[in-house]
């Protein structure tokens, strides 16, 4: 079909809505329908004339309406979805996938780049987490225009519109007006007052802007306020008609038959200003004239009311951004909408799908309990033979050392002990041989008695180091057995006080030779010291604490009155060595006791294995 064949379409179909007026020929016709046509497909009609002119139609407005078209011409398309800069893929169940807690989500599209159609208005929502529609940064205006008394403009005051109004259902007739109050204070230099109602906002916006009841009031102090201008309609009853602007106003903009009368309410009896902006590359204004301009006086302050209605929005929007989406299904939705906010027909959807993490799934944490069970009882299982490896090492050198202290025991005893016990009995015969002289006899006793000496500190050796007596009872039966002899070759009197001790206590040689060694140096020091008769040593076993007190009947000592001696520090230097203390209580006349304490368990804990 060519383009005078459609020009002859639209001709009769203008004919049939309205004939020509003014002495309009039919060649002046096809001019116009030319024009309008070449205008009309370049911009976005093509999907119009597809269908057929026949379906052209006009809304309840009076104003042309483009007819619906159907989804399925996939006219327009979900182009990716992006995620932190990352591409999504979508599905062919039209799905995508965002993954749990996406951030900077980005959803793109665009028109189907082959069909050569361009969208008269977008907008979008994400069904599930919003519910108001995204219409995109279109705007129109109502403008204060300030001039000088030389024609100039001086300043400019814009109060702006985007969206929809309140209420706003896509039709003059029922969508309700909004009143507006906005105050301006005249700028210096400034002489007149000019209003400007317009769609030159970003170039896009397409969309209707209607305004009623347009009043500029100043207060001149007491009394009424005083009108500078109204809108004519309030004035005087106007004969509408589209090619004639009303008193004191006219139309422009680089498409002004986009500014238009228009009847609103219910009833129609309502003029009023309206901007009807189908035209993406172009926009229209309504201003009041220059010459109607009301006089002002700088610092004055001026009221503005108006009530308006508008819905508007831009067709080239290309990509929706969200910050942050919770776990949930969504549906992405974009559609095309006419200039009155009504749906064309043409959208595309997506689902939007946003799994919740791992961790709040409950299989999840039923892997996680499993694993984490076969991790504690592997963990144990391993330290368990890691405990029981050095267990077993540790008893295995423990075992080592008692056979290596046997041994060393039966050497010194049936080695060495019967060496020296020899030299002892060969010192006692030589002491009794007449044959020696006397000073060499007095010789031989004093070898003798530092033999028996000798062999007392070697049995004291190998009792310390013999495995066998590592045990509570033989400590006690030992140490009975030292303070006995002890006190036989003194002359003293030796009592005991000795509670049953268990065999079944371990205690290691350096615990007990440093016991011993303690109460050995304490029978000591009373024989050497104490001029007593009588030593009395209590043994009793408490829990895991094992007392031992070494008492005399001697002269006794004032403790903190003079210094002591290294017999006293070396039993308390024992003591702490294995973790025991010593105290010692003495009195003048009263003789002294000697306090040994050791916890067993604690001190076997803390000695070297």
């Amino acid at each position: 079909m060519n383009l005078d064949t459609l020009s002859h379409l639209v001709i009769l179909k203008l004919d049939l809505i309205q004939p020509p007026r003014n002495g309009m020929g039919r060649t002046e016709c096809r001019e116009q329908a030319s024009h309008f046509l070449v205008r009309w497909l370049g911009v976005r009609r093509i999907p119009a004339f597809a269908l057929g002119l026949a379906a052209v139609g006009t809304t309840g407005d009076g104003l042309a309406q483009r007819p619906a078209t159907a989804a399925g011409t996939n006219l327009l398309r979900i182009q990716e979805v992006e995620v932190s800069g990352n591409i999504r893929p979508l599905r062919r169940n039209g799905e995508v996938g965002l993954g749990s807690f996406p951030r900077n989500v980005i959803f793109h599209f665009e028109p189907d780049t082959n069909s050569g159609w361009a969208p008269i208005r977008l907008r979008y929502k994400l069904e599930g987490y919003e519910t108001a529609w995204h219409e995109g940064n279109g705007e129109m205006y109502l403008a204060a225009r300030f001039f000088d008394p030389k024609g100039d403009q001086v300043s400019q005051d814009a109060f702006k519109v985007v969206g929809e109004s309140a209420g706003w259902n896509g039709s003059f007739k029922n969508s309700p007006l909004t009143h507006r109050r906005e105050t301006v204070k005249v700028p210096q230099r400034a002489s007149r007052l000019m209003l400007v109602i317009s769609s030159a906002g970003p170039p896009a916006t397409e969309g209707v802007y209607v305004m009623a009841n347009l009043m500029v009031t100043k207060s001149p102090g007491p009394g009424p306020p005083l009108v500078l201008m109204q809108a004519p309609f309030d004035q005087s009853p106007f004969n509408e008609d589209t090619n004639q602007a009303p008193p004191g106003w006219r139309r422009d903009g680089n498409h002004a038959s986009m500014a238009k009368v228009v009847a609103i309410g219910k009833d129609q009896a309502t003029k009023a200003f309206a901007i009807l902006d189908d035209d993406p590359f172009s926009h229209a204004e309504w201003h009041s004239t220059i010459e109607s301009a009301p006089p002002v006086r700088p610092d004055d302050t001026l009221l503005i009311e108006w009530n308006e209605m508008f819905s508007m929005g831009v067709g080239d929007l290309q990509s929706a951004k969200y910050d942050e989406l919770m776990l949930g299904n969504y549906t992405f939705r974009v559609e095309e909408v006419d200039i009155f906010g009504k749906p064309t027909g043409i959208e595309a959807s997506l689902r939007v799908l946003v799994p919740p993490p791992l961790w709040k799934l409950p299989w999840f944490w039923a892997a996680v309990l499993a694993a984490a069970a076969a991790s504690a009882l592997g963990g144990w299982r391993y330290l368990a033979s890691r405990a029981i490896g050095r267990e077993m090492a540790q008893l295995k050198r423990q075992q080592e050392l008692e056979r290596e202290r046997m041994r060393i025991a039966h050497d010194i005893h049936d080695d060495l002990g019967a060496r020296v016990t020899q030299i002892s009995l060969l010192s006692a015969m030589s002491v009794e041989n007449k044959v020696f002289p006397e000073k060499a006899r007095a010789e031989f006793d004093r070898i003798s008695r530092m033999c028996r000496e000798l062999v007392s500190a070697l049995y004291e050796t190998v009792w310390a180091v013999n495995p066998e007596n590592d045990n509570l009872d033989a400590l006690g039966n030992y140490l009975c057995q030292m303070v006995n002899q002890l006190c036989e070759r003194s002359r003293f009197r030796c009592r005991f006080h000795v509670q049953d001790l268990p065999a079944g206590i371990k205690v290691s040689s350096q615990v007990r030779h440093n016991i011993s060694m303690a109460v050995k140096e304490a029978v000591h020091n009373v024989i050497k010291h104490a001029d007593a008769s009588e030593v009395v040593m209590h043994t009793e076993f408490t829990g895991t604490v094992l007392a031992v007190s070494v008492r005399d009947n001697g002269r006794g000592f004032v403790p903190n009155g003079h210094a002591v001696g290294h017999g006293l520090t070396n039993m308390r230097r024992r003591l702490e060595d294995i973790g025991g203390k010593c105290s010692i209580q003495s009195e003048v006349g009263k003789g002294s006791t000697v306090h040994i304490e050791l916890d067993i368990e604690s001190a076997e804990k803390h000695q070297p294995s």
